[in-house]
Formats: C-alpha cells, sequence, structure tokens
C-alpha cells in the first residue's frame, strides 16, 4: 500500500506512535513460494483435502470436468502445466459455487509413442508379451513422475484414484464399449486405403494426420492408347493422323511418382470437354482447355484436331507407361505388361495438370471407389508397397527400394521408355504423421471401420435411428462452445470426414477380439459372446491375460483348426474416446453416484483440451458417445491455444525458446505460473517468456500487498462481537461493499462461462484503484487515528473484513497457495483448514444509486488531486494534508460533496474543504496556514487548544482521551 499519508513518527520523535492503531499480521510481505508452497501441497495430501471436500459437498449438485488424458510419456511441459491449471480454475470455482466439483485426473497409457520409446531402449525384435509388459512398466514409471509434477502446481484431484486408460477395468470397459458400436451397426470390416505411415508400421486415423511443406517431383507420363482406331472414333474421326500410323498416347499428371508402378486405370470427367492434340511426339489426349499449358510444359507444337466430351471415352483402353519394358511372366501379377482402362468420375478437375486421373487404387480413396465401382475385386488391387514402405521384391526394375528412394529410378526409367513428358519438383503441402512429422501416404489394407453413414454393420442387433454423421452434427448443435467458433470447426470436420478406421497393427493396445476363418475371413458367429469373455480375461489380467489366451481356449479344438485369432488393437483414440463409458459410469462410479448425468448415458459438464483436440480426443468422444448412446458425452466443449514465446513463436529446443515449468516453480513458485494462466486469453495462442513472467510477478505482488493491508487492519477484528449492522456502517464503507458486490457480479458470471482474464484484470483493478488508490487511502486516518473500539473503526474493519471473505474467494482457483495461506489469518476460529470448503461471499444487494454518489465523488477528487499535484509540483505543498480546498461546483455536485459534511476532508485528504455554489466544477488549492497536529498530521486551527496536549488538533484530544470524534460518511 502507499503509505505516504500513514501518521507515524515524525523525524524529531514524535511522542504519539504508540496511540496510533498501527496494523500487524503474521501473512508476510513476501510470499517465499518456491520454498513455501511444497508445504501447502504436502499438507494437502497428508489431511485428505480432495476427500474431505468431496465428503463436505456430498449431495450438492455434480460438476464434472472429465479429464482429457495427457500421454503417459516424457517431463511435463508448458502445454501440460497450462492445461491443467486451467482445468484445477474451473473446478475449484465451481466448487466454490456450491458445486460437489468431482475432479478425476487421467492418462492415456497405450499406443504407438510408448512402444517407440520401448523399441528405442530394447530394439525392435521383442515379443507381443515383453512389448506389453515393458510398456506398462514404462508408463507406470511416467505416470509417477507427471502426477508429483501435476501436483506441484497446486492442482486438486483424486491423485490417489486416477484413471488410466491402461487399467485392466478400463481396457475391459473399451472393449464392452466397442461391443455397443457393433450392437447398433457402425463397425465393418473392409480394404481400404488408409493414411499410413511407415514409421509407426500402421494405418493412421484422420486425427492423427498434420499437414506441412513436402518436396515432390511432378511428372507428365503418357499411357499409350491400345486400340488408336477405337480412340479416332470416340471423338468422331475416321483415323488418327498419319493414316492412322501415328501412335497416340493420354497424359496425365501427378505429384505421387510412386504410385506410377501400381497403376490400373484412370479417369475422365464426364461432362469436360477433352481435345485431340497433332504434335511430333504423337496424337496426345488432354483437357481442352489445358492443351495450351501442357504443350508448354512439354516442349512441344501441336494442333487440336477433335474434340469431345469425357462421357464419349467411357471403355478407352491404353498400356501402362512401362508396357513395352518387361515380358508377361517378369514381375508376376505386379507385370506391367498390363492395360488401363479409362473410367468416368466425378472427382477429376481441369483446375491443374491434365484433365485426366491416373488411378492406383491401392493408394488412393478416390481412386480405389472409381475402380471397385467399375468392378474391380478387391483381390485384383495391386498392392506393391509394404507396411515398412518398401516396394516387394518383385515388383520389376523397383523391387526392394523404399518409394521415397526409388522416385529418381522411376523418372529415369520413364525417360527411357519416352513416357516421360514433363518433370518438376515443386513444395506443396502434404499430409503428415502427427507423431513422426514424416510423410504418410494411402494405402489400401485390410482393417476394421466405424461406418459414417448409411450401410450394414457386423452383428447389428439395436441399430442406431440414424447415421453416425447425423447424429454427431446433431449433438454439436446441443453442445456449448467456449469459444464459440469451436462449433463450426468441429462441424466441418465430422460434415467432411471419411469412415474411422480403428484398428492398428501394434502390440501395446486394447486388442480386438475377434477370430477370422480362414478361408472365407468371416467372423466367427459367437463373436458376441467371445466379446464379452475376453472383457472378463481383461478385467481379471489385463491385455496380457488376452494376448496369452490361445483359439484353443476359448473356441475348443475343432473350431480353433478353422479360424484365426486377430492380433489387430484399437487405436489408441477409441481408447481415450471411450473413457467417459467405463469412467463416469464404472470404474470411478463412487465419484459419479448411478454413473448417469443423463437418463441415455454419462455426460460431463465439460471437457477441456488445447484446440487440436477438435480432430482428436472432442472429435473420437463425440463419435463414440453417438454410436453407443446418439448424444455427445459433453455438454461444453472448452480450448485454448498452444503456449508460445514472447514473440508467439512456437517453443521448441532448437530455437531455444522453451520455458520449462519445472524451472518456473523452483525459481518463482506455481503461484506465478497459475497467475499467469489465469491472465492470459487461453482463447489464442498464450506468450510466455521472463519479462512476461516478471509482469506476472508484478502483478501478484500489487494483489498480494493489498491483501496484506486488509488482513493487518482486521487483525483484532472479531465479527461475531465487532461487527457493525449495515444500517449504523458509514457511507463510504457502504459503498466500498456495494462496490465489491458489484464486482463480484461480474466475476461470478466470468467464471460462469469459464474466464479468467477478465477476472484477474478486474481484481487488480479493484486492488489498486477502487482500494488502493482510492478507498483504503482515505481509511487510513480513521483505521489508524479513531479509537480501537470506536463505530468509526468498527464500521471501517466490518467492511474489509468482508471484503477480505470476498476476495479470498475470488483468487482461490487461481491464487490458490495464497489463498490457502492468508484463510486462517482471516478466518481464526472459523477455519475449517481450507478455503475451498467455502463458497462465494454472500454480500447485499448493491445500491445503485450510492454506487453512482461516490463514482461522481471519486471524479471530483481525482480532478482535486491533480490541482494539488501540481502545487506540490511547484513546491508550495508538500503532502495532500498541507493543502486546503475550495471546490466551485453546480448545484448537483455541491449537494452530493454537502452531504458528506466535515468528512468531506478526509476524503480529499486535505486539512480543509470549503464547497462554494457556482456553474461549473473548479477548484483552487491554497497553503494550509494552519498548524501540523504531531499525531494524526492535519493541519488544524485547534492545534494547541489544549493545553495539556500542546501538539495535538481537538478530535486527536478527543479520540485519546475524550468521547472520540464523530463521523458520519467516512
Amino acid at each position: 500500500m502507499n503509505d505516504k499519508t500513514s501518521p507515524k513518527r515524525d523525524a524529531d520523535g514524535g511522542a504519539y506512535r504508540a496511540t496510533l492503531n498501527m496494523p500487524d499480521t503474521p501473512f508476510p510481505m513476501r510470499g517465499d513460494l518456491p520454498k513455501r508452497e511444497p508445504g501447502w501441497v504436502a499438507d494437502w495430501n497428508q489431511n485428505g483435502l480432495y476427500q474431505r471436500l468431496r465428503e463436505a459437498r456430498q449431495g450438492a449438485p455434480l460438476f464434472v470436468l472429465h479429464d482429457g488424458p495427457p500421454y503417459a510419456n516424457g517431463q511435463l511441459h508448458i502445454g501440460h502445466a497450462l492445461n491443467k491449471v486451467l482445468k484445477d480454475m474451473i473446478v475449484k470455482s465451481r466448487q466454490l459455487a456450491g458445486f460437489d466439483a468431482q475432479y478425476i485426473p487421467g492418462w492415456d497409457c497405450h499406443g504407438l509413442p510408448i512402444e517407440n520409446a520401448i523399441e528405442k531402449l530394447h530394439g525392435r525384435k521383442l515379443t507381443r508379451d515383453d512389448m506389453q509388459a515393458r510398456s506398462r512398466a514404462y508408463a507406470t514409471e511416467q505416470i509417477e513422475q507427471q502426477r508429483a509434477d501435476f501436483k506441484r502446481l497446486g492442482v486438486l484431484g483424486d491423485w490417489e484414484r486416477p484413471y488410466r486408460t491402461m487399467d485392466p477395468a478400463n481396457e475391459a470397459g473399451q472393449i464392452r464399449a466397442f461391443k455397443r458400436v457393433i450392437e447398433r451397426g457402425f463397425v465393418y470390416r473392409g480394404l481400404k486405403p488408409v493414411y499410413w505411415c511407415f514409421d509407426c508400421g500402421s494405418s493412421l486415423a484422420e486425427f492423427e494426420i498434420e499437414y506441412a511443406d513436402k518436396q515432390s517431383d511432378t511428372l507428365d507420363v503418357a499411357f499409350e492408347a491400345d486400340d488408336p482406331a477405337a480412340l479416332a472414333r470416340a471423338f468422331g474421326l475416321a483415323a488418327l493422323p498419319g493414316d492412322g500410323g501415328k501412335k497416340a498416347f493420354v497424359l496425365i499428371w501427378t505429384t505421387t511418382a510412386w504410385t506410377i508402378p501400381a497403376n490400373q486405370a484412370l479417369n475422365a470427367h464426364p461432362e469436360l470437354s477433352y481435345a485431340l492434340v497433332d504434335t511430333p511426339r504423337g496424337v496426345l489426349l488432354l483437357a481442352e482447355s489445358l492443351v495450351e499449358a501442357c504443350l508448354q510444359r512439354y516442349g512441344l507444337e501441336g494442333t487440336v484436331i477433335a474434340t469431345a466430351k469425357g462421357e464419349a471415352l467411357q471403355g478407352l483402353v491404353f498400356r501402362h507407361p512401362l508396357h513395352d519394358t518387361v515380358t508377361a511372366d517378369q514381375g508376376g501379377k505386379y507385370s506391367y505388361r498390363r492395360l488401363s482402362p479409362l473410367y468416368l468420375a466425378d472427382y477429376v478437375t481441369a483446375s491443374d495438370g491434365t484433365g485426366i486421373v491416373h488411378s492406383a487404387p491401392a493408394y488412393g480413396v478416390d481412386d480405389f471407389n472409381s475402380c471397385v465401382a467399375h468392378g474391380l475385386a478387391y483381390d485384383d488391387i495391386l498392392n506393391p508397397v509394404q507396411g515398412h514402405g518398401v516396394y516387394v521384391d518383385k515388383l520389376p526394375f523397383f523391387g526392394g527400394e523404399h518409394i521415397w528412394k526409388a522416385v529418381p529410378r522411376i523418372l529415369e526409367v520413364l525417360a527411357q521408355s519416352d513416357r516421360l513428358f514433363a518433370t518438376q519438383r515443386i513444395t506443396h503441402s502434404y499430409p503428415h504423421c502427427w507423431r513422426h512429422k514424416t510423410p504418410v501416404i494411402y494405402r489400401a489394407a485390410a482393417q476394421w471401420f466405424v461406418r459414417m453413414d448409411e450401410g450394414e454393420g457386423v452383428f447389428t442387433k439395436d441399430k442406431a435411428p440414424r447415421t453416425l454423421r447425423q447424429l454427431a452434427l446433431d449433438a454439436i448443435d446441443h453442445t456449448a462452445f467456449y469459444p464459440e467458433n469451436g462449433q463450426a470447426r468441429l462441424r466441418d470436420m465430422i460434415a467432411n470426414r471419411p469412415d474411422w478406421c480403428i484398428s492398428r497393427q501394434r502390440s501395446w493396445g486394447v486388442p480386438l477380439p475377434f477370430f477370422l476363418h480362414q478361408a472365407t475371413g468371416e467372423l466367427h458367429p459367437r463373436t458376441m459372446e467371445i466379446l464379452d469373455q475376453a472383457a472378463d480375461i481383461v478385467e481379471r489380467g489385463g491385455i496380457e491375460a488376452w494376448s496369452r489366451t490361445t483359439a484353443e481356449q476359448v473356441l475348443g479344438a475343432e473350431d480353433a483348426q478353422h479360424y484365426v485369432k486377430s492380433t489387430d488393437i484399437l487405436e489408441v483414440w477409441f481408447d481415450s474416446g471411450s473413457t467417459f463409458w467405463h469412467v463416469l459410469r464404472g470404474s470411478h462410479a463412487h465419484a459419479y453416484p448411478n454413473g448417469a448425468f443423463h437418463a441415455q448415458g454419462p455426460e460431463a459438464d465439460l471437457y477441456l483440451e488445447g484446440h487440436d483436440q477438435h480432430r482428436g480426443w472432442f472429435h473420437s468422444s463425440l463419435l463414440l458417445g453417438c454410436a453407443i448412446y446418439d448424444r455427445a458425452p459433453y455438454k461444453g466443449l472448452l480450448t485454448h491455444g498452444f503456449a508460445t514465446d514472447g514473440q508467439g513463436r512456437k517453443m521448441s529446443k532448437s530455437l531455444g525458446n522453451t520455458v520449462v515449468p519445472q524451472q518456473v516453480t523452483d525459481k518463482l513458485g506455481a503461484e506465478i505460473l497459475r497467475l499467469w494462466v489465469a491472465s492470459t486469453d487461453y482463447s489464442g495462442d498464450l506468450n510466455i517468456d521472463d519479462k512476461i513472467l516478471a509482469r506476472v510477478v508484478d502483478g501478484y505482488r500489487r494483489i498480494r500487498n493489498t491483501l496484506r493491508f486488509l488482513l493487518a487492519n482486521t487483525s483484532d477484528f472479531d465479527p461475531a462481537v465487532d461487527a457493525v449492522p449495515p444500517a449504523q456502517l458509514l457511507e463510504i464503507d457502504r459503498w466500498a461493499l456495494d462496490r465489491a458486490a458489484e464486482l463480484q457480479a461480474e466475476i461470478l458470471r466470468h467464471f460462469d462461462v469459464y474466464e479468467f482474464h477478465p477476472v484477474v484484470a478486474k481484481l487488480q483493478v479493484f486492488c489498486s484503484e477502487d482500494l488502493g488508490a482510492f478507498y483504503l487511502d482515505v481509511l487510513k486516518d480513521r483505521l489508524y487515528t479513531t479509537a480501537p473500539k470506536s463505530l468509526a473503526r468498527r464500521s471501517a474493519q466490518t467492511a474489509l473484513w468482508q471484503i477480505s471473505q470476498a476476495m479470498l474467494r475470488w483468487m482461490a482457483p487461481f491464487l490458490s497457495f495464497t489463498a490457502e495461506e492468508a484463510w486462517p489469518v482471516l478466518a481464526g476460529a472459523a477455519n475449517q483448514g481450507s478455503i475451498f470448503f467455502e463458497t462465494f461471499w454472500k454480500f447485499t444487494t448493491p445500491d445503485e444509486a450510492l454506487l453512482a454518489k461516490w463514482s461522481r465523488i471519486r471524479a471530483i477528487r481525482d480532478t482535486a488531486n491533480k490541482e494539488i499535484e501540481a502545487l506540490r509540483a511547484a513546491g508550495q505543498v508538500g503532502a495532500s494534508l498541507q493543502a486546503t480546498l475550495q471546490i466551485t461546483a453546480g448545484a448537483d455536485d455541491a449537494a452530493l460533496l454537502r452531504s458528506l459534511g466535515e468528512d468531506l476532508r478526509f476524503v480529499t485528504i486535505t486539512s480543509a474543504v470549503t464547497v462554494v455554489d457556482g456553474a461549473e466544477l473548479a477548484i483552487t488549492v491554497t497553503p494550509s496556514s494552519a498548524v501540523k497536529c504531531e499525531r494524526c498530521w492535519h493541519y488544524r486551527e485547534d492545534v494547541g487548544a489544549d493545553a495539556a496536549h500542546p501538539t495535538l488538533c481537538g478530535r486527536c484530544v478527543s479520540n485519546l482521551h475524550g468521547a472520540g470524534e464523530a463521523r458520519s460518511a467516512a
């Protein structure tokens, strides 16, 4: 606080300091947070604070923030801290609002990142049992490390009973959730091109893809017409130029040279206009609108000799570009001595390229759909790229080579065969693996899918009323989004996403407990019973128990001869996406009575994660909630941005701009990290660096110093004995409580929509402007100089005590350690051990007229202060108490000021004020000619009027030895 007007000993050693009510408190000015915070964390743990809070709120309305599980791999980074602190602030604010605010922390434990970590440590040739055992041990170790760091941040939760996706009960719950998705008709098996990562050695879901720039070689490749006469007829020609002896080619353009060896068809748009162009290199088939650009690219001149709509080209047949480079039996089924039929497809455009698309059905969704629609059997689809990115050995010219490394060789062979018309290196946006940051491909594989649109599933028993896409889009409309723009983002993703590939070819994950017939590939007829059996086995012994279970044990010796046990696992997004099903209604039913917040199934109040989770956890949870019980598993979705450095750049070790949360807590305290989260608008990215943290520290000190002043000046106040009834409070004290009530209403509105940065901003303004620069400044004289038990002082303390009660509750969600430290100092005998047992303070309804009156008084006071400051700068006065004021004011302002009576001088912190009627506001400041009172420092004419106290003014004499001064307003 600013103590420039505080009564204290004069330089000449005045003897009256001991008569003042000098404040004192055990709440220290320095927080010493890094040293003291671990003690509070230990106390919370030892005293079972979280469980005691649950007991205290038993029967209260539930508030459930279902935790999006962080991955059990690696030390916490600043993004983890941001996420967990934000969740903690929301849960605590709901707790203070009177809810039973549960927080069950969770961890995502299965999946590829842990397998990768194990392979780096122990090699790639581990058995399935070894991989699972080592992965479980590794995840357990990582969780312990992360849990300690989360607790150090002051996050309150059920840390002794978190959920882990690798807990056998949750693994079993996931299988049961999967069974329910099957029953509702959404699961099927199919051969489809799916995103495939060579580093993962597995398919990827749409959520696991991100786009980054990649360099690729473009190529224009010629396919020779197998029947030139048929091509001529399609264009209404009797023959091609040169009496039909000239070779004819269709040209395609692609950026994926590695797919050319797997070409099986060509596609044209039925409504596009195509041209035959006579050139020195042959007759070329191109989209009419692209002829000029193509010829320029090829360095050729040519003449259009005929045009036709694409629909006329259906059924034409062309030879593979490398048709003549091999014999019929060279390469077996991968021989290039094959034909490519031309099909019609609406996805073809003439925006670039040649207007003709080459089709390798194993490596593109559109290619696959077109070829299958035109009768290509699954067994006839060529798929020469193996799971690790290397061509099969039998592939002519390129067998045994990795596809990325084979591109120069493909270009070379095409050029030698006179089928390469142009090539150019470009940089373009290309899909990459979210984890490995390496390019992925589409690759056809037999996988299990969750269907988005109409179609028949396996073992359907209770078919959903609408498609999964329709259910999910409807659920989005019934979900609250914070910020609101998240709704459009998630809606677009659901509206355009393909079927969800849910199978993975890995070891560390929840099994797809299927048995497939060796000859037909069909599921065993008892599959639904087997799913129940598998869930029971897993619940007793984890996924490892299922891995050790043989086909004979499940099917019996006779059936086991004909069936193969699937080794696929459910992809990790199914793990986390299904947690609501078995955590909210199963493994933590003790926390969530009956496991149901909605008649149809479990529903959390809020899911909260980074905005990337629109394509991740939010997305998979939405699909599974709708697949299982037709609605989202959440009422609201909140997204936050990413932590970036002070210039808004993404943090990276190479840039050297990382902020390590453990280092911040060790140096400044977790409280500063929490205040940074609270004071920053999380709807965008959150900048952090040393300079930003230094500003946060300054803000923290202002709040702490204000709190210390409040606690010090209520240290001798017992509300049960000393509280002044509302009607007897001085007017400025009633205003202060009304202003606090007004602010609290704003704060609670922000808390209701999970906003914190406006709360911090308003709290800081309240501390510095409403309190520090005005109310407490005015109050000091009354607090220090009036009799300790006088109405004037007790009125002030009554207001300060209530403001302190309210302020600690406002702070507690984000400044948890500081609020906990201050609470026993303020609460005294009423202390239950934690501020979080309390609810927000109950104020009376603010008096709007009183608020408006004092708003105007403050404005006049500000004007007076500017005039006083001008005299101070000129050296005519020292402290404001040396000044006297004449305020000329209009009728309304004059009445306002006169209503304060003699107390107006305490409001302006001057020694005398005169109010004069006038047309408009004008303030005259003159130095006082009176003598300064040694005790209160006011300049008064009555100093020395009492001969027994020659250095005191009349009111100080009365306060010390008489009835005490009377105060009415301030």
